[in-house]
């Protein structure tokens, strides 16, 4: 199986294609896709800005790459590593 984490510039920066573009090259390796999807209400806040999406977990680094993942941002990827988990155990039983 396979998830992703985006780290990109901006917002409109393209985190959403990084994982459309990712997942031709996760089936080609017999991959299975595993999104963030709609587990995680954090992902659709607006107190503040954020990388995440249904696609996966993210983040915004700023136009220089100096801004680091935020607590929220780490908030939501943790809750996609226990979404991924999840559904890879029942995957491999």
């Amino acid at each position: 199986s396979a998830g992703t984490f985006v780290s990109v510039g901006t917002q409109g920066g393209g985190q959403e294609m990084v994982n459309l573009t990712a997942m031709p090259f996760f089936a080609h390796l017999g991959l299975v896709f595993v999104p963030l999807g709609y587990v995680e209400p954090k992902v659709f806040t607006y107190d503040e800005t954020h990388g995440a999406s249904p696609w996966g977990s993210g983040t915004f680094a700023g136009p220089d790459g100096s801004r680091t993942p935020s607590d929220l941002e780490k908030e939501i990827c943790v809750s996609h590593g226990k979404h991924f988990a999840k559904i890879t155990s029942k995957l491999a039983a």
